[in-house]
């Protein structure tokens, strides 16, 4: 039952942050296109005339990050039987850093390093974790190699993002490294939603 609760949990999280991010960036004040390429996520978030719905885009990074830490505690935790105390401290970081990056919009000048943290937090933090998951469940298949290539992904769209002088690729980079954290939460969902074996 805990494996069908949480899988429901994971899955509705994330198609709420792809159906959140994707009315922001249609009522956003440019095209679609120029949204999705241009933009930041976090700008989606910040409120004024530019993002009607920015509260829905804030509403995804908080429910993803309680998402993150209740699945995490609730149920996955039995799915790991090493490195527990590296996994219980990236779990913590990275569902800490989404709420942070939902409650504290990045164009405040005295909040705002608030919100990088955040970002930090959950980007960088959530796609290690992916990695120290896929490496300390009891066997190495296809849901911990599509795992491994997830965080792999994430941390490459980071490292990217961090090192990129340029603000034109930033949103792409940005994209790529929290996207994985996405498919990763639905695809899980969908595992312990129809007791596939981990």
């Amino acid at each position: 039952m805990k494996s069908k609760i949480t899988g429901i949990i994971l899955i509705i999280g994330s198609l709420w942050y792809i159906i959140a991010e994707a009315i922001c960036a249609f009522t956003f004040n440019d095209t679609l296109a120029n949204t999705y390429l241009k933009y930041t996520i976090s700008t989606l978030g910040i409120p004024n005339l530019n993002s009607p719905y920015f509260f829905l885009m804030n509403s995804a990074f908080i429910l993803l990050g309680l998402i993150i830490l209740f699945s995490s505690f609730y149920k996955f935790k039995d799915y790991i039987i090493k490195n527990k105390i590296i996994y219980y401290i990236f779990t913590i970081t990275c569902g800490l850093g989404f709420i942070i990056v939902g409650l504290i919009h990045s164009k405040s000048p005295l909040t705002s390093h608030y919100h990088v943290l955040g970002a930090n937090m959950a980007i960088l933090g959530g796609n290690i974790l992916l990695l120290i998951i896929s490496k300390s469940m009891d066997r190495f298949k296809s849901y911990q190699e599509i795992t491994l290539v997830l965080g792999i992904i994430g941390l490459i769209g980071y490292g990217l993002l961090f090192f990129n002088t340029s603000y034109m690729y930033r949103p792409i980079f940005e994209r790529l490294s929290v996207y994985t954290l996405i498919i990763w939460s639905f695809m899980t969902g969908v595992y312990l939603r129809f007791n596939l074996n981990l």
